[in-house]
């Protein structure tokens, strides 16, 4: 194994590494300082074919990709660019507490795809199973505008609670929880059941663009969900302020000591 209902209503869930690319550097808008080379850096929605599902990318300036099916699973990778073409290698694992169809929780796979910068990715992810379970899906994801939103720790600093599971399969750790974000970007926060306190930072990377990265670890985690303390979790995330209440969604995986990948996704409403 490499290292390794979705979105509340009004969501769409780290230096781009450019293969072919010439000696521009390259930004979150689309193209380099030559203005030739096209990025995927965005925030993408669209569907999955083959289960139906809503489906979310994020993809920052650095080509970390993650991409959220609506039940959890995650597909995390680094996105790789030759002209309009992209692809990326992707480790996909459930959310913490869910399985795939076959038992297993991880799994490889290859999204194989073009893309027009700002606009649109459409191509085919084949996925395998670490119990051998072999798929095939078609994804077609749009860009959303929400990335183009300007972002700094200020703006995302206060305070959240989870009213509600932001994916349809598995637990959140953190449901229920009361989390603070402050002005220099420290998250805290305990489960409302689980008993877990969390800790980490929260880090604006461009300021012109709404994606964040986020990192932390769980500690007195009870019950089922002790096997995820002192796992370092890293991830990104987004803001939405153009709904009724400002929603924040993370993404985030990480591996144990034992070698076990987890994931989780959370998404969190201010006040």
């Amino acid at each position: 194994m490499r290292s390794q209902s979705i979105l509340l209503p009004g969501i769409v869930a780290f230096a781009l590494s450019v293969a072919g690319c010439g000696s521009g550097s390259s930004s979150d808008s689309g193209t380099s300082s030559t203005g030739t080379v096209a990025s995927p850096a965005g925030i993408w929605s669209g569907t999955d074919s083959q289960s139906g599902l809503a489906l979310t990318g994020f993809i920052n300036s650095a080509g970390q990709a993650d991409f959220i099916r609506a039940d959890g699973v995650q597909y995390v990778g680094t996105a790789q660019v030759s002209g309009s073409s992209l692809d990326i290698a992707l480790d996909g694992y459930t959310q913490f507490g869910a399985e795939f169809s076959d038992g297993s929780t991880a799994g490889v796979g290859t999204l194989s795809a073009t893309f027009s910068a700002n606009n649109t990715i459409a191509g085919t992810l084949g996925f395998t199973t670490s119990a051998n379970t072999a798929t095939s899906s078609t994804w077609s994801l749009t860009f959303d505008s929400l990335y183009d939103t300007a972002s700094s720790l200020g703006t995302i600093s206060g305070g959240y609670t989870e009213p509600q599971p932001a994916v349809t399969g598995g637990s959140d750790p953190m449901q229920g929880a009361s989390i603070t974000i402050t002005g220099l970007g420290q998250i805290t926060g305990q489960g409302g059941t689980s008993g877990c306190v969390l800790s980490g930072t929260v880090t604006a990377g461009n300021l012109s663009y709404d994606l964040y990265e986020v990192s932390y670890e769980l500690s007195e985690c009870t019950g089922t969900y002790a096997v995820l303390n002192d796992v370092p979790f890293t991830g990104l995330g987004e803001i939405n302020r153009g709904t009724s209440s400002t929603q924040v969604l993370f993404a985030v995986t990480g591996k144990s000591s034992a070698g076990t990948y987890y994931s989780l996704v959370s998404a969190l409403t201010a006040g």
